[in-house]
């Protein structure tokens, strides 16, 4: 049975991937350290679905086993985030062009900030053809969107102390999640091209823990939209 696809998408909730799955013919599930994945046609285009789970480690299992099994062209993480930045508001979207861990930290033993040791790397790169496109899809949308560093840890940055130490250790911040670096090490590791598309749900601060419930899912309905777009349009 071939189980290749062009396109996998991961998010980490139900309400960044259902619609996607609910949207899908001929599907098939496959269920993998607990993990569904469910490939199948969606806008003409074999793609396999998976909802990760929340965190980083959750998120590299997932994409791991995601490039192994279907080895995908490409790999979306979609989901939602905090913005980082006073350009990017509730409900816009941000881009990755590079992504970072920020709770890697080796810096005592004189390592900057966000290294992986080993591949020695900070920022994990996005594919820019593919970032490119869903920008255009964004505009298409009618929704502003930014691309810049998204970064990721096993956080839920809610304080203006915590958005003020990633953006004054890492460049051109723009949103803060908690699985899009490992995926995009994962990717890295493997050569496999990925994009991280997130939506704004919550501003990062100490207001995020009333926002985030009260936007989340408007957020994530926005970014399943502009992929739903994406793969209407992509051409790569």
């Amino acid at each position: 049975m071939n189980l290749t696809v062009e396109i996998g998408i991961i998010g980490a909730m139900k309400i960044e991937v259902d619609a996607l799955k609910a949207a899908m013919t001929d599907t098939q599930t496959h269920t993998v350290s607990g993990i569904d994945f469910v490939s199948g046609t969606l806008q003409g285009r074999r793609v396999v679905v998976a909802q990760c789970g929340i965190g980083k480690v959750f998120a590299a299992v997932c994409a791991q086993t995601m490039i192994l099994t279907y080895a995908p062209r490409v790999i979306i993480n979609t989901g939602v985030a905090g913005t980082l930045t006073s350009a990017l508001s509730i409900g816009q979207v941000a881009l990755a062009d590079r992504l970072v861990q920020h709770d890697m930290d080796t810096t005592a033993l004189g390592d900057p900030a966000g290294l992986v040791s080993g591949i020695n790397v900070v920022y994990f790169p996005t594919d820019a053809g593919v970032t490119t496109c869903l920008s255009d899809c964004v505009s298409q949308e009618g929704v502003k969107s930014i691309t810049g560093t998204i970064v990721s840890g096993d956080q839920f940055i809610c304080a203006s102390s915590a958005k003020a130490r990633i953006t004054s250790t890492f460049e051109n911040c723009i949103a803060c999640e908690m699985e899009g670096a490992a995926i995009a090490h994962v990717c890295y590791i493997n050569q496999t091209p990925c994009a991280i598309l997130r939506a704004i749900s919550d501003g990062g601060d100490e207001e995020a823990s009333d926002d985030y419930p009260t936007f989340c899912r408007k957020a994530a309905a926005t970014a399943i939209r502009v992929l739903l777009h994406f793969l209407g349009t992509w051409r790569g």
